[in-house]
């Protein structure tokens, strides 16, 4: 679930993570406002490290990340299967055929480690069981795959892990085991997403009726502009980054099958994130059900997802409030990114928190930030 510092392993032929981490401290401590470049060297500065992460893996997986106090992560399954739709995207946009070979990659190495079940495990966690989370997340690499390729071996795979996620729900057709910390996430409307994604490859009515089960639960939690039971744990407050992935899997969903109460829903929760923005484009890190927050960090994961789906809003209603919430969140995030300085690994990345201590993604420069900071960027261009 993208959380914890396991495994750890240290970069052999570079020795930098004591120097990073002292400087990084400093720089965190000392520097209220980083300096910005052009959009355009943010930008490939983040790619290129996406690209590094990749080939620390052995250009199969995606490396987990890299921390300032360990190095180099081994391959993360959960997020390698959205880095996947993220590079076939690139290999569009910028009619590059290496960053699509590096996508199939991925998913082929996603073929290896999917379970006999159709599952996607989390070895960090719970190596010996499925986890739907990381499932689903693997799910949107194969169809993207599938319907790049035409490749049955992905479509195969993703009808497994869709049939696996439906047979793990339960009778009134949630997901409510086989999760972190075995209970019910409000966060799993991404997963739900996922299913109705593999419905436009492979219609079937088990994969709408468990995802629409799964959204109304999600809907059902919403009260005082805030998602209840959308945290990793029961009684803590959720980072921005888990609020963001249920705004997203409402938003998606309803634009997939036309239910206005998913997107009034991400429309809600959405504004209310933008009322809890700073001008300079911080975010708190955590917000509770009470819309109480924790303000001594941001995650800076959940300000590249929330400036997507601000992003996407904006172009769906024309309201600027949207707008201009995503330019604020994303120039505060680039503020955050090193383009100047000579260690390769943390170079263009997206820290899991600022300052680099707070208590989302510890100390490390985990992969996912620095993906949806790709995918921000790309939907918000035209704005920066």
């Amino acid at each position: 679930m993208n959380s914890g510092n396991k495994n750890l392993t240290r970069d052999s032929t570079l020795n930098y993570p004591i120097i990073t981490f002292s400087k990084l401290v400093a720089s965190d401590v000392l520097v209220r406002r980083g300096k910005t470049a052009n959009k355009q060297q943010h930008f490939d500065a983040a790619i290129a490290w996406l690209k590094l992460a990749h080939d620390k893996a052995g250009q199969r997986g995606v490396s987990y990340g890299y921390s300032v106090k360990g190095g180099w992560r081994p391959p993360y399954r959960e997020t390698t299967g959205y880095i996947a739709v993220t590079f076939f995207n690139l290999a569009e946009l910028k009619r590059d055929e290496e960053f699509a070979r590096r996508a199939y990659a991925m998913c082929d190495w996603e073929l290896d480690v999917q379970n006999d079940d159709g599952s996607i495990s989390n070895p960090h966690f719970y190596p010996d069981q499925g986890i739907v989370f990381d499932t689903g997340q693997v799910l949107f690499g194969l169809v993207r795959a599938y319907e790049e390729s035409q490749d049955g071996r992905y479509l195969d795979a993703a009808r497994r892990a869709g049939q696996w996620l439906v047979d793990v729900s339960d009778d009134r057709q949630r997901w409510t085991r086989c999760t972190h910390k075995g209970i019910p996430h409000v966060y799993n409307s991404r997963v739900a997403w996922a299913l109705l994604r593999l419905n436009q490859v492979d219609p079937q009515d088990q994969w709408v009726e468990v995802a629409r089960a799964n959204l109304d639960f999600a809907v059902e939690q919403q009260t005082q502009g805030w998602f209840d039971q959308c945290a990793f744990e029961e009684g803590v407050a959720p980072f921005t980054h888990t609020i963001a992935y249920a705004i997203r899997g409402l938003y998606e969903s309803s634009q997939l099958i036309g239910e206005q109460s998913y997107l009034d829903a991400a429309q809600t929760v959405a504004k209310s994130c933008i009322a809890k923005m700073q001008d300079s484009g911080f975010i708190p890190g955590q917000i509770g059900i009470d819309g109480s927050t924790v303000d001594n960090y941001c995650c800076l994961t959940g300000n590249c997802q929330l400036a997507i789906v601000w992003g996407k809003m904006h172009k769906l209603t024309g309201d600027t409030a949207y707008q201009e919430a995503a330019v604020s969140a994303l120039h505060y995030v680039m503020s955050r990114q090193l383009l100047d300085t000579n260690n390769p690994n943390i170079r263009g990345a997206i820290k899991g928190s600022f300052p680099i201590w707070g208590p989302y993604s510890r100390l490390t420069y985990p992969n996912w930030p620095t993906k949806f900071f790709v995918d921000a960027m790309i939907e918000c261009w035209e704005w920066l």
